[in-house]
């Protein structure tokens, strides 16, 4: 059971459940750094507002909210950078980061409990995207009740998330706080891309489970585009969005690096060398198999740059000595 459970929340805290990202396809092509670090358009914070979320949807803010509720950790994330603590009055179970997050009132995992989101009395709930396959009933319960639902788009590279962040400081009236964010992610990215300049590109394989149902990420996800940025070529992006990829084709695949990006396993970098026909994979020979944080490299927040510095020393730990 704590294997299924950690299965589902990995994929959930990443990108949400796989049918949702299925239904997405990837429109847009690989962006150069400077085009992922364009200046994002949220510019001015002053009350009262109409903001629009992910869905289309207007919400009218008469002030800064008070009281808050968020429905999935890399909002919590956000908020919190932004200063919020005190406004912040519920997260969900899954919450992790910072401490503090997890001494708030918790208001369900995946299934959401809309009487004691209700009960916190928030003046905005911020959902997710990723997450609007299993909540759509909430929210509409929600927003029957007259609570306001701001749905964040499931960003799918950095210039995306940066603009996330700065819709939430515009939402919360911390917009100067969420540029100040932006420009420290923005430069620790430039810090890896210099660590990284004129390194020979590799070959990585990302593995989100275990045997015998290995998910890894295709094309037109986040981790597609975080290898992208640190010049790794994903071996399995000739698949588009999150999918499930039989041991054999990781063998032909031949990877340089194998990524683990969970840690429900104990002692997974011993067990990966052991699988049928592994030992001829040059990733398994070159002792290349490396475990990072599933959280900061995934969550679209504050941490995210981190997790990039993380999935750079991974693949290129020779440019980090």
């Amino acid at each position: 059971m704590k294997k299924i459970w950690k299965i589902g929340l990995s994929a959930f805290l990443a990108i949400g459940l796989l049918a949702a990202c299925n239904t997405k396809e990837a429109t847009n092509e690989k962006q150069s750094s400077s085009e992922q670090q364009e200046t994002t358009k949220v510019d001015q914070a002053t009350f009262p507002m109409k903001i629009t979320d992910a869905t289309g949807k207007d919400i009218t803010l008469e002030a800064p909210p008070e009281k808050i509720v968020s429905l999935i950790p890399s909002n919590t994330e956000i908020l919190f950078g932004l200063g919020l603590n005190d406004e912040i009055v519920g997260v969900t179970d899954n919450d992790d980061y910072p401490a503090e997050a997890t001494k708030k009132d918790k208001v369900g995992g995946m299934d959401y409990n809309v009487e004691k989101i209700i009960a916190l009395s928030p003046d905005i709930v911020f959902a997710h995207a990723s997450g609007m396959g299993n909540s759509k009933g909430a929210i509409e319960q929600l927003e029957a009740a007259g609570v306001k639902v701001f749905v964040v788009a499931d960003a799918k590279n950095f210039n995306e998330t940066y603009t996330t962040i700065e819709q939430l400081g515009q939402a919360t009236g911390k917009l100067e706080e969420a540029k100040k964010i932006v420009a420290n992610m923005k430069a620790k990215v430039k810090e890896v891309e210099t660590k990284l300049d004129g390194v020979e590109s590799k070959k990585v394989f990302v593995e989100y489970s275990d045997e015998p149902e290995i998910n890894t990420t295709g094309k037109g996800t986040f981790m597609n585009e975080m290898l992208e940025m640190i010049h790794a070529e994903n071996v399995a992006a000739d698949v588009n969005d999150w999918y499930q990829i039989d041991a054999e084709q990781i063998i032909t695949k031949n990877p340089d690096v194998i990524v683990v990006a969970y840690n429900y396993v104990p002692d997974i970098l011993k067990k990966i060398p052991q699988r049928a026909g592994f030992e001829t994979i040059t990733a398994v020979k070159n002792k290349a198999i490396v475990q990072v944080d599933e959280n900061i490299t995934s969550r679209q927040g504050p941490r995210l740059a981190d997790g990039l510095e993380e999935l750079a020393k991974a693949v290129y730990p020779e440019a980090f000595k």
